[in-house]
């Protein structure tokens, strides 16, 4: 099934038994349900590495397509938290073209009562400040922006790079142009020489637009029922 979603309505998000949040317009759920904190580890945070490069590095930038409940920037924040030095800093740019009301996300969160606090902080900015540009201070070691709109667009005329990328859009087969070759070329455009990608998704044209935007790209193992991932970097 390919959806086509009209970019100024709003989503249709439900949730199943277990507090799962699924899209009912790109038929998919936005994380894994059998834990989608763990999704994020493994997919994420460990695809890119970020266990050691964030240690080694004073100023770090990752950039994510589809921020959707914001459960990939908590579970990275509160990683990052418990990991970093003084006078490391942290940069969190995401770019999302339906960003969900605050009571949705707060619904969904409410699923890991151990992320309850630093949700609630992350909320205070979104509830008031979803609509203006930021990036917003999230701690004094962290920052977070939201970029609303076309992530082709957006990414396209972001003035920055990344030195990591969560490719976190729904489902390939349901939302093709978040994977398209035109999107993943901007994305390698802006990436910093070394940074690295990683994303849920193994299909292979997904993995061919990544080598063709200049990406050395793997598969590797997945997480839950997935077999296969996608991680990769840009050569120097």
């Amino acid at each position: 099934m390919t959806t086509t979603k009209n970019k100024n309505a709003a989503l249709q998000i439900s949730f199943d038994q277990y507090g799962n949040p699924f899209n009912e317009d790109y038929d998919d759920h936005f994380y894994s349900v059998s834990d989608g904190r763990d999704e994020c580890r493994h997919v994420f945070i460990n695809g890119n590495e970020l266990s050691s490069r964030l240690t080694r590095s004073d100023s770090f930038t990752i950039a994510e397509l589809g921020f959707g409940t914001g459960l990939n920037f908590l579970e990275t924040w509160n990683f990052w938290r418990n990991i970093r030095s003084p006078n490391q800093h942290l940069s969190f740019v995401s770019f999302e073209l339906h960003p969900l009301p605050a009571e949705t996300i707060s619904r969904a969160i409410s699923s890991w009562p151990e992320l309850e606090e630093i949700a609630r902080q992350m909320l205070a900015f979104w509830a008031n400040r979803c609509d203006r540009p930021g990036p917003w201070r999230i701690d004094q070691q962290t920052k977070l922006e939201v970029i609303i709109g076309d992530a082709e667009q957006k990414v396209g005329r972001w003035n920055s790079k990344a030195d990591a990328w969560y490719l976190d859009g729904f489902s390939p087969q349901n939302n093709p142009a978040m994977w398209s070759e035109s999107l993943m070329q901007k994305v390698c455009e802006h990436t910093n020489s070394g940074g690295t990608f990683a994303s849920y998704t193994s299909a292979g044209w997904v993995r061919n637009n990544l080598l063709k935007a200049g990406f050395k790209v793997e598969r590797v193992a997945g997480h839950g029922r997935k077999r296969h991932m996608s991680i990769g970097y840009k050569p120097s």
